[in-house]
C-alpha cells in the first residue's frame, strides 16, 4: 500500500471510529509502528488530525465566529435543544454560557417559565428579555467577540458567590479520556469556574465536536451530568456511560 493510501485509509477509520492508535493500526494496516507514527505526524502538521499520546483524534469544527455558527447545523441544533428542555425544571437556577446551541434552548424557553438565569452571555440575556418570569444576572468581564462572552478574572471572581442548580455548558470538543476543551485559556477558567459552582452539568454536542481535543482542558469528561448529542457510536456512547455520565441520542 502506498503511503497515500495508507493515510487516506487512516483518515477513513479515524472519521469511522473517532480515535485511533497507533499500535492497533501498526497491525491493521501491516506496517510498522514507527510507520504509522511518521503517517500521524505528517498527517498532524498538513492539519487533518490531532496527535494524541499512542494515537490520534479527528480534527474537529474549525474555530469561528458567533455570527458564522449561527448559520450551521441549526436544525441539529433544534432538535438537541428540545432534548435538552426534559432536564430544565420550573424554578431552577440555571447558569448558561455562551455557545450558538445555548441560544437555541433558550430562545426555546416557554414565555411563561420561572427562573433564574445567570450567564455571561449577551445574546442569551437579550434573548430572554421577553421571558417575564426569569431573573436574568449578567455577569461582567471583558467581551470576548469571538464568542460573544465576557471573561476574564471579574467574570470569574463574580462566579465565587454564587450556586447553580444546572449548569448548561457549550462544548467546543470533548474526548471521553482527554476531557472537555477551549482554544481560549480565558475561556477554560471561567468554564472551569461554572463547573466548580454547579451541582448537575449538561452539555449539548453536535457528532462532529466527538472525540475532539483543543489546547485548554476545562474538567473532565466525567463531571458531566448528561451529555447530549446525536449518532453517537456505541462503543463511544459506552464510554461515557462508564463514567456515570447520561447520554441522551
Amino acid at each position: 500500500m502506498l503511503k497515500e493510501e495508507r493515510q487516506q485509509k487512516i483518515l477513513q477509520i479515524l472519521d469511522d471510529e473517532h480515535k485511533v492508535i497507533a499500535s492497533d493500526l501498526s497491525k491493521r494496516l501491516s506496517v510498522s509502528e514507527d510507520t504509522i507514527r511518521r503517517d500521524l505526524k505528517e498527517l498532524d502538521t498538513q492539519g487533518h488530525i490531532n496527535r494524541v499520546h499512542s494515537g490520534a483524534l479527528r480534527k474537529g469544527p474549525p474555530v469561528v465566529d458567533f455570527s458564522t455558527r449561527q448559520n450551521i447545523s441549526n436544525e441539529i441544533k433544534g432538535n438537541l435543544a428540545r432534548k435538552a428542555l426534559d432536564f430544565i425544571k420550573e424554578g431552577m437556577v440555571l447558569l448558561i454560557d455562551g455557545g450558538t446551541t445555548n441560544l437555541q434552548l433558550v430562545n426555546q424557553l416557554p414565555l411563561t417559565f420561572s427562573a433564574k438565569v445567570i450567564t455571561n452571555s449577551p445574546p442569551i440575556a437579550m434573548a430572554l428579555i421577553n421571558h417575564q418570569n426569569i431573573d436574568v444576572i449578567m455577569i461582567g468581564g471583558t467581551l470576548f467577540k469571538q464568542s460573544l462572552v465576557n471573561l476574564g478574572i471579574d467574570t470569574v471572581e463574580a462566579l465565587r458567590t454564587m450556586r447553580a442548580d444546572l449548569y448548561i455548558m457549550g462544548i467546543y470538543k470533548i474526548d471521553p479520556q482527554l476531557g472537555i476543551s477551549v482554544p481560549s485559556l480565558e475561556e477554560a477558567l471561567v468554564k472551569r469556574k461554572m463547573s466548580e459552582i454547579s451541582n448537575s452539568i449538561l452539555g449539548m454536542v453536535t457528532s462532529d465536536k466527538l472525540a475532539t481535543i483543543s489546547y485548554q482542558i476545562i474538567c473532565p469528561t466525567s463531571d458531566l451530568t448528561y451529555l447530549i448529542t446525536e449518532n453517537v457510536n456505541e462503543d463511544i456512547k459506552r464510554l461515557y456511560n462508564k463514567q456515570g455520565i447520561h447520554v441522551i441520542d
